[in-house]
């Protein structure tokens, strides 16, 4: 249960309907900055930011409790320009919502501030003063008679006279084809010079003498370009950056040879150890090396007959 005491105070106070103190689209800080303008005196002429400011309000709840004003038509405001040409912005503040329009005649109705900064007069320019002597015309002729090698530098060649000169790749065609296809492989390549094509086939065709494929050239372009989102402002120069340095060409090793794998018949057998004319394979039972035909005569300690035993 809660209970209220109220003294009406006798001097310093303003009227404000319910509609204002209890509105459900207005936040505090608006039922705020809009009752604080309505308590200010009829001459004064305080903007709704530095109310803000006064009232510690800060900036990011200023601009939507302002939002909310003036959607809900308590505030209005326009842009005039008045005398000497300055603009100014209106701000009105009501204690019932307003229309545009109605909003609109209330600020015709106020004047607009006079421009109280004084204005530059214009000042006409002072006669010039001659110079002193006859006018004479500027002397004209042609270059001066020195020799001016000495003082000339020597600029290096043209670059298309090196590129006419070097010698021409029997992969310039498949390289031309190669960079042809690079604004295919990524959005990011699709805005290639026109002009630096013939530089990047020069490059290309390097990686092809050296043995590379347009695909492992496709794949080394591909694997340097930035991730996804990250805009390519020059993409003929990261290409040109990218095919500069030809690596060597890695061969890929062949797969180790599988071991050969005897039948099902002979998995199991083992070479005997013994004296025969040719190789005698036998079953053993444990970790024994001589067959049963030579295991026999070792044991009794004379030497076993080569013509004994067969193949299993």
């Amino acid at each position: 249960m809660i209970y209220r005491h109220f003294n009406a105070p006798s001097h310093a106070f303003s009227q404000f309907s319910h509609e204002i103190i209890r509105h459900p689209r207005l936040t505090s800080d608006a039922v705020r900055l809009l009752t604080w303008q309505l308590s200010l005196p009829q001459n004064a002429r305080e903007s709704l930011s530095s109310t803000a400011q006064r009232a510690r309000i800060g900036g990011c709840a200023f601009t939507r409790a302002k939002r909310q004003l003036k959607e809900e038509g308590f505030v209005h405001e326009r842009r005039v320009q008045g005398p000497g040409g300055r603009w100014t912005t209106q701000q009105l503040v009501s204690s019932t919502p307003l229309t545009a329009g109605e909003a609109a005649k209330l600020l015709a109705r106020t004047p607009l501030p006079a421009c109280t900064e004084p204005v530059t007069p214009q000042v006409a320019p002072s006669p010039r003063k001659p110079a002193a002597g006859r006018p004479t015309t500027p002397s004209t002729g042609g270059h001066p008679d020195e020799d001016l090698k000495e003082d000339t530098s020597h600029l290096p060649a043209e670059p298309a006279a090196a590129v006419d000169s070097a010698p021409t790749s029997p992969h310039a065609e498949d390289a031309r084809a190669l960079v042809g296809a690079l604004p295919l492989l990524s959005p990011a390549l699709r805005h290639i010079p026109p002009g630096m094509r013939d530089e990047l086939t020069r490059l290309a065709a390097r990686w092809l003498d050296a043995g590379h494929s347009s695909a492992d050239v496709h794949e080394h372009v591909l694997r340097g370009l930035p991730g996804a989102g990250t805009p390519v402002h020059r993409p003929g120069g990261l290409v040109r950056h990218l095919l500069r340095d030809v690596p060597p060409r890695v061969l890929p090793t062949p797969p180790p040879s599988a071991p050969i794998r005897l039948s099902v018949r002979l998995e199991g057998a083992r070479e005997c150890a013994g004296h025969h004319t040719q190789p005698m394979l036998f079953r053993p039972l444990a970790d024994e090396t001589l067959c049963a035909e030579c295991a026999a005569p070792a044991r009794e300690g004379r030497r076993p007959n080569p013509l004994v035993g067969s193949n299993p």
